[in-house]
């Protein structure tokens, strides 16, 4: 009998085993193949994010190419509508941005760089004399040329870059609408592949990833499509040439906790500063900061996001930082909805842990309450009752 159990706890070792190697090939392919990866894994998520929509049509007795072509038809219109209404305001302010630059150089140079040196007592203006730096480029030519060849095969690459995000653009559409029609058949092959034993699990996991995963993502871009509109306003009528672009990117980088709302504090801070130098238009970024974080934190996230990831903001932040060193901005795009699918595994790995001999131990577990257990601790039960004394005359 023992000797069957280890034969038994052997074979389950080793499926462990080739569950993991298989599960670091497909890392590794990951890896390699990141690079074409990225409009098929933006197409995906649209499809997937699109997907209840079909499905509510269909139950209202729609074909489902009918529900397809409509819900991608108004996916489209949106995306349309946004780029018409976006692309003129970043362009007007991409041009003001470069025209601005020199105002921006001069008051590093002459008004912050200043000012760090004199709190600091380090000379810092001294490594930028325009002298200096022609000196450093003598003295070290020959390295310098080698960085100019490396810029030079950087720009050659860039054009091959352009070509690559050009296809990846011109692909989005026709992937997400094939996503759309097929994600059902899709989501059926994969459920086919998992072994028999273990679909009851696997499909509970999947179910509760898609709750979690669907109600933040579809909560979170709403709440940076609201906070971006609501920064750009709340800038631009502060007066900053830049407001718009500003509050655009704090807008998009409020998925990384601290990094939107910070965002709005330097580069509004800064603009301010440069373009009016008073405490005033400072007072006025600093208001926009605080009315936005005021309608983040008390309506915008608890209605729309909620604890639906249940994620730390730590964990977040290290999360993304993690995939974009690893795969770069496929691995920032995956970042998140790959935390929340391990986080619902963590949590079911350490439900099945409590469970278990490991944590429980060989003998049997009695919980006992109060006074009970401090009196078990200090005499344990016996068998046998214990004598009673004769009472005392």
């Amino acid at each position: 009998m023992h000797r069957e159990d280890d034969l038994a706890t052997i074979a389950a070792f080793y499926r462990r085993v080739q569950w993991a190697a298989l599960a670091l090939g497909v890392l590794w392919v990951v890896w390699l193949l990141a690079p074409i990866l990225s409009p098929f894994v933006f197409a995906a998520l649209l499809g997937w994010l699109g997907d209840p929509m079909v499905d509510r049509l269909e139950a209202r007795r729609l074909q489902r190419n009918t529900a397809v072509v409509l819900v991608f038809s108004v996916m489209t219109l949106l995306l349309t509508i946004v780029a018409v209404l976006l692309v003129p305001l970043l362009e007007q302010q991409l041009v003001t941005l470069v025209e601005s630059l020199p105002n921006y150089r001069d008051w590093f140079v002459q008004t912050a760089l200043p000012w760090v040196e004199h709190r600091t007592g380090l000379q810092i203006l001294s490594w930028l004399d325009p002298e200096r730096l022609f000196q450093l480029i003598r003295e070290h030519w020959q390295g310098a040329g080698g960085v100019a060849a490396t810029v030079l095969g950087y720009v050659s690459r860039s054009g091959f870059a352009l070509m690559g995000w050009l296809a990846n653009i011109v692909l989005l559409p026709v992937l997400t609408f094939f996503f759309l029609r097929d994600w059902d058949l899709l989501v059926e092959r994969v459920g086919a592949l998992v072994p028999r034993d273990q679909y009851d699990t696997v499909r509970r996991l999947a179910r509760e990833s898609d709750e979690v995963l669907g109600g933040f993502l579809r909560g979170q871009l709403t709440v940076m499509l609201i906070l971006g509109v609501l920064y750009a306003i709340g800038l631009w009528a502060v007066g900053l040439n830049l407001g718009i672009l500003i509050g655009l990117i704090a807008g998009l980088l409020t998925f990384v906790p601290y990094l939107g709302p910070a965002s709005i504090v330097v580069f509004g801070g800064i603009a301010a500063l440069v373009q009016y130098g008073d405490w005033q238009h400072l007072a006025g970024v600093a208001v926009v900061f605080t009315v936005g974080q005021i309608i983040e934190s008390y309506w915008l996230t608890p209605k729309l996001v909620g604890d639906k990831i249940g994620l730390h903001p730590m964990a977040v932040i290290f999360a993304v930082m993690a995939g974009g060193t690893l795969f770069g901005f496929l691995g920032m795009l995956l970042a998140l909805p790959v935390a929340a699918v391990a986080n619902v595994l963590l949590r079911y790995a350490q439900d099945r842990y409590r469970h278990s001999r490991l944590y429980a131990g060989d003998g049997p577990v009695i919980v006992l309450d109060g006074n009970a257990a401090a009196a078990a601790a200090v005499e344990p039960p016996t068998s046998e009752p214990a004598e009673r004394e004769p009472p005392v005359a």
